[in-house]
């Protein structure tokens, strides 16, 4: 059942926030804690209560946490993994050598020590009567975060990356989440993988979960490294089109793209056919707001190739590094922009 029943364009994030001074160092990815022990996660709580506040009083349908409880969104799942030693880090070039990051390394068979985001989940759907969602990274983006010296074999790792995160997923679905999205970058780098063992990986993942299931592929956050390597992919920008039919023919509910600002040819959404769409109207690369006007135009847009029924409004990306008062008002202009779509187009 489409997400979008009651709501024309309902609204959502793809996964962060910017994390008050606080709590972390503002304005950038990684930054450290500013607490630690029990302050720091009280720290952590206070910060996802004020994330759903935003997100309420900006009007967004479908809240998230704000990913206010962890500082990556993949290392945030893998420090609750056993068989994985942070101590042996191994610089390694990710997403096909687009940038370097020191890695930690998989050095036995993999397991969960518990719950991983439990605390912020039950703590969000106590505080809030909207749509929660949270985000997990998916597996061909752990794997392409990380390195191997137990398994041998991408596929094998990913699958048991999977096994986790289905673990999980189940979990927050009990507790009470509605939407859960798995954030694969990684998709636009190794099409054809995606189209494979990329989705596969997927489907264990989501097995038995009862929650809507999402996958967010886009190009990346706004940093350098991203910014000039999405200069180097010319005038159209048609990865989606690799692995949209196999998404199509998937047991994924949702597929959340970056739509505003960039070249992918609306065109390639037709190949999502029977999908719910998340579309980013949001840019996370340019500290701009966007009007209203802007942001219903690209829904506009979008409604040409994808039913209107099936359209949730999103942003681009995560918005982690960005300044939190210039996250807000963008929030607010998403809201604004999806409520004057509907009196346009519905």
């Amino acid at each position: 059942m489409p997400l979008s029943d009651h709501v024309l364009f309902p609204t959502t994030i793809a996964g962060s926030l910017p994390k008050p001074s606080w709590l972390a160092e503002p304005n950038k990815l990684w930054a450290p804690w500013r607490l630690e022990g029990d302050e720091l996660q009280t720290a952590k709580d206070d910060a996802t209560l004020l994330a759903l506040k935003l997100q309420e009083d900006a009007g967004i349908d479908i809240v998230a946490d704000g990913e206010q409880a962890r500082q990556h969104f993949v290392h945030g799942f893998l420090e609750a993994v056993e068989g994985i030693d942070f101590g042996r880090r191994v610089e390694m070039g990710i997403r096909n050598n687009r940038y370097k990051a020191m890695c930690p390394t998989v050095t036995g068979p993999l397991r969960l020590r518990g719950r991983v985001h439990a605390q912020e989940a039950r703590l969000a759907r106590a505080h809030t009567r909207r749509k929660l969602k949270l985000t997990l990274p998916g597996p061909m983006t752990i794997v392409d975060t990380i390195a191997d010296a137990h398994y041998g074999d991408r596929v094998k790792m990913a699958m048991a990356f999977a096994a986790l995160l289905n673990e999980e997923a189940r979990g927050l679905a009990a507790d009470g989440v509605d939407v859960i999205q798995f954030d694969e970058p990684a998709f636009n780098v190794y099409m054809d993988e995606a189209a494979g063992w990329g989705i596969e990986a997927l489907h264990r993942a989501i097995d038995g979960v009862a929650a809507t299931s999402v996958v967010h592929i886009c190009y990346g956050y706004g940093i350098p490294a991203n910014i000039a390597w999405k200069a180097t992919l010319g005038g159209e920008w048609r990865q989606y089109e690799k692995f949209f039919p196999a998404l199509a023919r998937s047991r994924i509910d949702q597929v959340s793209v970056e739509c505003i600002n960039s070249h992918v040819p609306l065109s390639v959404l037709k190949l999502l056919d029977g999908k719910d769409v998340q579309i980013g109207a949001i840019d996370v690369a340019t500290d701009d707001v966007e009007t209203p006007e802007q942001v219903a135009a690209v829904i506009g847009q979008v409604a040409e190739y994808v039913p209107k029924e099936r359209i949730i409004a999103g942003t681009n990306c995560g918005m982690a590094p960005m300044h939190r008062d210039i996250a807000a008002k963008k929030l607010e202009a998403l809201a604004k922009g999806a409520a004057l779509a509907r009196e346009k187009f519905g």
